[in-house]
C-alpha cells in the first residue's frame, strides 16, 4: 500500500510533536514511565505544542502553585496543558479567585483537586448555588466550601448530593437549617459513600448505646467523627475502651459527651491518658465516664501540669473540678495564682 507525500509529511509531524512533548516533560523532571502514563491518559497531549504547554506550565506557577507540586498537579490532570490559556484556564482561576479571601486559596484548591480546571465551573456553578441555597448556605460559604472542598464541582446534584442530604434528613436534620451547616462545617461529607460509609456508622453508633438526640449531636457538632471507617477507625477504638474496663453504658455516656474519642490515636492518646489517670492520678476509670472531656486535654500540658501541682497543695477534686476550666481560672481556684505566669 503506497503512503501519499502528504500523509508521510503529516505524520511525521505529529511524531515530532510527540517526541517534543515528551522531551519537555523530562526537562520539568517527570520520568518515562509518568510520561507514557499521562500521554495515556490525554491522548491531546501528543498534539499539544510544547510553547502551550510551557506558557500553561508557567501560568499555573504565577497564580501560585508551588514549582515541587507542579508535577504532581499536571501528573493529575494532564489536560490542563492542552487547555486554552486565555479562553479557560484563566477565566476558570479568576472565577475562583471571587471565591477566595487569601492569595494562596485558589492554588491550594487546584493542588488538592487538579481536574478542577478541567470543569466549567461557570457553569456547574449556578446549579450548584441554587442546591445549597436552598440548605441555607449563602454564596461565600459555598465559596469557602469549594475552596476547601473542590471535588464539590465534579459531584452530580441528582446522584451524590442529594443523597446525601436525603441520608441526613432521614436521621431527623432536616430542621433548623441543620443539614447546611454540617455541609458548611464539613464539606468532605458530601464525598462519602452513605451505604458503605454514612449508613453504616449510623448502625454502629445505635448498637453501642446512643439514642436519637445524641446521634444527632453527633453528627452535628463532630461530622468528623460521623466520617469514619467502622472497621478501621471506630471499632478498634471501641475494643480499647472495653479493654480498659468500661462497660456498655459508660461507653455510651463517653462517646455521647466526647465522640472524638472514637477516633482518637490509641496509642498516643487515649493509652498515655488512662496509664496517667490511674498509675499517676490515683483514680477510678469510672471518673471518665462522669467527664468524658477527660480525653480532649492534653497528657504534658494540661494533665501532668494540674495533678503535679494539686499533689504539692495536696488539694483533692474530681476530675471535671481539676480541669472544666482554662488555666487561669484552675490557678485561682485552688489558690496558686503566685505560682501562674
Amino acid at each position: 500500500m503506497l503512503v501519499s507525500s502528504r500523509t508521510k509529511t503529516r505524520m511525521g509531524s505529529i511524531t515530532n510533536q510527540k517526541l517534543s512533548i515528551v522531551e519537555f516533560f523530562k526537562e520539568k523532571g517527570f520520568n518515562e514511565e509518568s510520561i507514557n502514563k499521562m500521554l495515556r491518559r490525554c491522548n491531546r497531549l501528543e498534539s499539544a505544542g510544547v510553547e502551550a504547554a510551557n506558557e500553561n506550565w508557567d501560568y499555573l506557577e504565577s497564580i501560585g502553585i508551588q514549582k515541587r507540586k507542579l508535577p504532581y498537579v499536571v501528573s493529575k490532570c494532564p489536560k490542563i496543558l492542552t487547555l486554552s490559556l486565555n479562553q479557560k484556564l484563566v477565566p476558570t482561576v479568576q472565577c475562583l479567585a471571587t471565591f477566595g479571601s487569601k492569595p494562596g486559596d485558589v492554588a491550594s484548591a487546584i493542588t488538592k483537586f487538579p481536574n478542577i480546571l478541567s470543569h466549567s465551573v461557570e457553569e456547574k456553578l449556578c446549579p450548584l448555588l441554587a442546591f445549597f441555597q436552598a440548605l441555607g448556605i449563602s454564596d461565600k460559604q459555598l465559596g469557602k466550601m469549594l475552596l476547601l472542598n473542590p471535588r464539590l464541582i465534579s459531584y452530580s446534584i441528582e446522584t451524590k448530593l442529594t443523597q446525601i442530604t436525603d441520608f441526613l434528613a432521614s436521621i431527623g436534620l432536616d430542621k433548623d437549617g441543620w443539614i447546611g451547616k454540617i455541609l458548611v462545617k464539613n464539606p468532605f461529607l458530601v464525598g462519602y459513600s452513605v451505604q458503605k460509609r454514612l449508613q453504616p456508622t449510623i448502625e454502629f453508633f445505635k448498637a453501642i448505646g446512643l439514642d436519637e438526640l445524641n446521634l444527632q449531636r453527633v453528627v452535628c457538632n463532630f461530622p468528623e467523627v460521623f466520617c469514619r471507617d467502622v472497621d478501621k477507625v471506630l471499632k478498634p477504638n471501641l475494643a480499647f475502651l472495653k479493654g480498659c474496663g468500661f462497660d456498655d453504658k459508660q461507653i455510651a455516656t463517653l462517646v455521647a459527651g466526647y465522640p472524638p474519642v472514637l477516633i482518637k490515636s490509641v496509642k498516643k492518646s487515649l493509652e498515655p491518658k488512662i496509664r496517667f489517670l490511674v498509675e499517676h492520678m490515683g483514680r477510678e476509670i469510672s471518673e471518665v465516664a462522669d467527664y468524658p472531656e477527660f480525653f480532649r486535654h492534653g497528657t504534658k500540658k494540661c494533665l501532668e501540669y494540674r495533678q503535679k501541682l494539686l499533689k504539692q497543695k495536696n488539694i483533692n477534686c474530681s476530675l471535671s473540678e481539676m480541669l472544666k476550666c482554662n488555666q487561669k481560672k484552675f490557678m485561682v481556684k485552688y489558690g496558686l495564682i503566685s505560682g501562674f505566669s
